[in-house]
């Protein structure tokens, strides 16, 4: 038997506990408010929407949160998932650098998305729901909970935002045979759906109405939760395996990164693959370059100011301080569905306000210029999500070849894209189009954020 297969086979290189990075930040993020108040929310303003463990690991500030052994017993379907050197990608850029990739496709739904799936169905169900209610964007997250809800005995609903409804009707698909049903949102099964299709019955959809549609079902029945795939930091948390594991795994190559590259939208991923590293920093380690790599199109980190918004469009969730394009902002419909959120991760907004990480925009084609490079060289196709962290890396790789120095770089490849051949047929065909935002809609979306005083 190889090491990797005695690697991957040891149920002991699972991590144990969920790292909490708010345990080692110099300064504590600022608090979530009540909409209504501007004061900030207790356990009870936010136990309609979930149960007392999440929410206990919401605002918790323990360094480290003990995984229930059901939920490592899920995990051991796919984790520890491999680190790979990415040799033939070294060789084919003729750069010194040392490329890592750590890659979530390898769990049953095809993306880190599970982590955090599972972590949530388990408490949902130690708490006696029945239901949990959802939105996603591509596809992943939906997919994710539909596999978790089976596995506990959960009925789940999903709002998928329409225009990747249309675009991904696989990763729809997939949901089914995991007896979750999809509708693509915005639907005339809500008031914040009918509010909005009455504007415009093309509605595209977004991320912020999908969200505003799921609360707005379960908020009122006793039996039913909402389930969020990322941004909150109880989701950032189950994503720590990524990182805990990448720092084991790197320890036995004998290597460390200089650059951690990961994809955001809201958050999850980049924080899985980061906040482990970043919070051995923060206790005196070596210090990383950190690069979160966003769509152009939606650019909230680099374009966003930070500030106090909703997480939905309708405006039934708390006040969240983030990066923010506005709650009402409308992303374009490019193809990296899970990257087209108005606001970034809380937690990542406030590590990017400390100066902790760096953010660059990218526009779509690019990014698949730089997943098929990578597919090419390392038999993986990226989703095009990922294809985001993709460029980062390549560019990072590139400067090092430029410069003449070697520095390792490690980034996670956050999913498979089996599910997005559309998008590659697209790309291959020319079809695909570097879409920008609407600057007037931006400005638009801007001059409606809520007005609250420094917090």
């Amino acid at each position: 038997m190889t090491d990797t297969v005695k690697y991957l086979l040891d149920e002991s290189r699972i991590p144990k506990h969920w790292y909490n990075i708010a345990a080692d930040l110099p300064v504590a993020a600022p608090p979530v408010l009540h909409p209504g108040t501007h004061q900030p929310v207790g356990p009870d303003d936010l136990a309609p929407l979930f149960p007392m463990e999440l929410i206990m690991q919401e605002v918790s500030t323990e360094r480290e949160v003990p995984i229930p052994e059901p939920v490592r017993d899920v995990y051991r379907q796919w984790r520890p998932s491999p680190l790979i050197r990415a040799r033939r990608l070294e060789k084919a850029l003729q750069t010194p650098a040392k490329i890592y990739y750590k890659y979530e496709g390898v769990s049953p739904a095809g993306s880190h998305k599970p982590n955090t799936a599972v972590a949530q169905a388990f408490y949902n169900q130690q708490a006696g729901v029945k239901r949990l209610v959802t939105e996603t964007g591509a596809g992943q997250w939906g997919s994710a909970l539909a596999f978790a809800g089976a596995l506990f005995g959960l009925e789940v609903k999903v709002f998928m935002v329409r225009v990747s409804y249309d675009q991904k009707p696989y990763r729809r698909a997939l949901m089914e045979p995991y007896g979750a049903s999809c509708t693509p949102s915005p639907s005339n099964e809500t008031q914040a759906g009918r509010a909005i299709l009455a504007q415009r019955a093309d509605h595209p959809g977004s991320l912020g109405i999908a969200i505003s549609e799921a609360v707005e079902m379960a908020a009122p029945r006793e039996d039913t939760k909402y389930a969020l795939g990322s941004v909150l930091n109880h989701v950032l948390l189950h994503q720590t395996v990524i990182g805990q594991e990448a720092m084991a795994q790197m320890d036995m190559a004998g290597d460390y990164p200089d650059v951690i590259v990961g994809c955001t939208g809201g958050g999850s991923n980049f924080a899985g693959i980061v906040f482990p590293f970043l919070g051995a920093q923060l206790r005196g380690g070596k210090k990383v370059r950190i690069v979160a790599v966003e769509p152009a199109a939606c650019p909230s980190l680099t374009r966003g100011p930070y500030a106090y918004d909703f997480g939905d469009t309708a405006h039934l969730t708390p006040l969240t301080k983030m990066h923010t394009l506005g709650s009402t902002f409308t992303p374009p419909g490019f193809h990296a569905g899970g990257l087209r959120y108005h606001g970034m991760a809380p937690m990542v907004s406030h590590i990017k306000q400390l100066g902790l990480i760096e953010a660059v925009a990218y526009h779509q084609t690019t990014c698949f210029e730089a997943g098929v490079l990578f597919a090419r060289a390392e038999g993986i196709v990226p989703a095009p999500e990922a294809n985001h962290a993709v460029k980062g890396a390549i560019d990072e790789a590139l400067k090092c070849k430029a410069e003449g120095k070697s520095r390792t770089i490690l980034f996670n490849l956050s999913g498979h894209g089996h599910f997005d051949m559309q998008a590659y047929i697209d790309y291959f065909d020319g079809k695909l189009q570097d879409l920008d935002y609407d600057e007037a809609e931006l400005a638009m979306a801007l001059a409606g954020l809520p007005s609250v005083k420094a917090a």
